[in-house]
């Protein structure tokens, strides 16, 4: 458990912009929850602002047990703290912190979140071993993580750019392969799921005609993406008769590491949560 004041515990969550984020709302419900009083701040940091900020952390004037890190600190943090699990070193980016025994130590949760909310929502999702991850960019490197942890032995990054996913291919190693938009059929033959990484759809971005009808039988498709609740891509897949799992689960579940770290508690994914999420989207 990390230092903190046992009576009124604080935590963080940073980064430039920080209006956006919903970790606020996630972590006060589990407070109010538990009957915590505690608080979780979202502060603005700027970059040429993180290095006072990170020692201030270390050497206690800011009062705060620890906190999370969002955009653009993430992979910069990394630097600036006293011990980085081999998590966060895999993913390559920092999104929780926390104080203990003096030290600043740092994780990256969102492998945890991916698995956790497939666990939940498609219990057995892993018992398949060949998966299609469409997309290279940042965010797809916890889901990669998440998979060979999980024992996936095929997983197939498809990308416009297959440089960048061929980079991701050399990063996790064996039974990762790097493949072409061009290939994305071939590739999906026989996947037993396949996770959508990009923010194809948004905005009204054009998305391309997957054939999901190559999956295994059986196969799951589920987005990380999670406004819309369902993407252009699961609706896709829902039409074709396929399983989806939305992305929402994965931001509350990754949550749940830091609380425990910084207040103490093991809070819980309920639907009551959930539903206080899905009405801020709406509401937004």
């Amino acid at each position: 458990m990390a230092d903190q004041n046992p009576l009124h515990p604080r935590a963080f969550v940073i980064g430039d912009p920080i209006s956006h984020s919903r970790s606020p709302l996630i972590h006060r419900h589990w407070l109010e929850t538990a009957g915590i009083k505690g608080s979780y701040d979202p502060v603005h940091i700027r970059e040429s602002d993180l290095k006072r900020f990170v020692a201030a952390l270390k050497d206690g004037t800011s009062s705060y047990a620890g906190g999370n890190v969002t955009l653009p600190h993430k992979q910069a943090i990394a630097d600036l703290v006293d011990n980085i699990d081999e998590t966060a070193k895999q993913i390559g980016a920092v999104n929780t912190v926390w104080l203990e025994a003096g030290r600043l130590c740092a994780t990256n949760t969102d492998s945890h979140g991916f698995s956790a909310n497939l666990d939940e929502l498609e219990p057995g999702w892993d018992r398949g071993k060949t998966a299609v991850v469409f997309g290279a960019g940042g965010a797809s490197r916890a889901i990669l993580h998440a998979l060979k942890a999980r024992g996936f032995t095929s997983i197939r990054i498809v990308n416009r750019t297959l440089a960048r996913a061929q980079e991701l291919s050399d990063r996790f190693g064996g039974g990762v392969s790097a493949h072409s938009i061009d290939e994305l059929d071939d590739v999906s033959s026989g996947a037993n799921l396949f996770v959508n990484t990009t923010s194809l759809g948004m905005g009204g971005t054009p998305v391309p005609d997957i054939d999901f009808s190559r999956l295994a039988t059986g196969a799951l498709v589920t987005d990380i993406v999670y406004v819309p609740l369902v993407t252009p891509i699961m609706a896709m897949a829902a039409s074709q008769g396929l399983a989806t799992v939305d992305g929402l689960g994965m931001l509350l579940h990754q949550a749940a590491p830091g609380f425990e770290k910084w207040f103490g508690r093991t809070p819980a994914v309920t639907k009551s949560l959930r539903d206080l999420v899905i009405a801020d989207i709406e509401a937004h």
